[in-house]
């Protein structure tokens, strides 16, 4: 399986076929309820409505619901009854618009996955909507469930509570970065202690319900599997370093390669500094530092893999060629993959 063939996993491995299924269940619902929800008061102006849009299509591809397959994957490795693989599913997109409309608001950008029709061009008002939206679609997801007996009220109250609670870490992350830092951690730091709570954090979002409230699951298998959910995740974020390479130094964000110029390769640090005139902060500039460079993609390659390989001792069953091959995959969905050819 070759780097271009990442889309096989999905129609080849059975775990991901059934969980890809499972995705687009939980996506359904999440639409369904959000546009029976988002709902202007009768009388509103017409120029002051405000509904939810259908979610397209592409919505429903499997390169858009990428890590949520995974992530639900696990769900039926720990052999949870689908009632509740279906709940906690859908609670993992809420996740995603919770974290998607805040990356939004803190690195002004515009990424959609809840749509939201507005009369006005606000981008900062959209995101602030999807977050109230997404509260009010867990508490109808949360009072289904509940009526339906797949939870029971006290559980209720624990995801309730617990859906906020699990993501404060990452927050106190994200805000100390908000100014900007002012000094560079050590790169042994940003790797192990702002890595985890900015990515390895929400790679364990998924494991969140589970962990709370499942009694009967394998708890060897719940290590191995936060485990590889962790590496992948961390190796993700070393490949987003490399890609915000030129982001991360102008507006002085955590980053994993530039901890490395800071304090191992000074004179490549001093390089980037001086294109600082004339860089863009979209700008791909990892390719122009492939010496300094190569040791991160080789880790970011090799975590993923590591990770992968963790959740095939769960029972995923992806084998070593289709590990590799998704591993390479994420580095071309990335955009970094140019430093393909120096992990080879």
């Amino acid at each position: 399986m070759s780097v271009l063939d990442i889309g096989r996993a999905f129609v080849e491995n059975k775990v991901l076929v059934g969980a890809f299924k499972e995705c687009c269940l939980c996506l359904g619902d999440v639409d369904r309820v959000g546009r029976e929800i988002m709902v202007s008061p009768r009388g509103t102006p017409g120029d002051f409505v405000i509904s939810a849009g259908a979610l397209p299509a592409a919505m429903y591809m499997p390169h858009r619901n990428f890590f949520s397959t995974f992530f639900q994957a696990v769900y039926a490795l720990l052999d949870i009854a689908p009632e509740r693989r279906l709940f906690y599913g859908r609670i993992n997109y809420l996740f995603r618009i919770w974290v998607t409309s805040a990356d939004n608001l803190l690195d002004d950008e515009d990424k959609v996955f809840f749509p939201i029709k507005m009369p006005a061009d606000s981008r900062v008002m959209r995101q602030v909507v999807a977050v109230m939206a997404a509260d009010r679609i867990m508490g109808r997801f949360i009072a289904e469930a509940v009526s339906g007996g797949v939870i029971t009220p006290e559980q209720a109250r624990i995801v309730a509570d617990g859906t906020l609670q699990v993501l404060l870490p990452s927050a106190a992350e994200e805000a100390s970065e908000e100014a900007g830092i002012v000094k560079r951690p050590r790169p042994e730091y940003v790797l192990n202690t702002i890595h985890q709570l900015k990515t390895g954090l929400l790679f364990h979002l998924p494991l969140f319900g589970p962990e709370r409230i499942e009694k009967e699951v394998d708890l060897r298998v719940m290590a191995l599997a936060r485990q590889g959910l962790g590496k992948f995740g961390l190796g993700c974020q070393l490949a987003d370093d490399m890609r915000d390479l030129a982001r991360d130094h102008i507006e002085r964000r955590h980053n994993y390669a530039l901890s490395l110029m800071t304090y191992q390769h000074r004179a490549a640090g001093k390089r980037l500094k001086e294109m600082e005139g004339d860089l863009p902060v979209d700008k791909a500039v990892f390719h122009q530092f492939q010496e300094e460079l190569t040791p991160v993609a080789r880790d970011a390659y090799g975590f993923m893999v590591e990770g992968l390989s963790l959740l095939d001792a769960c029972g995923l069953g992806l084998g070593e060629a289709a590990r590799r091959a998704v591993a390479l995959g994420m580095f071309k969905a990335l955009d970094i993959e140019k430093a393909v050819g120096w992990i080879r």
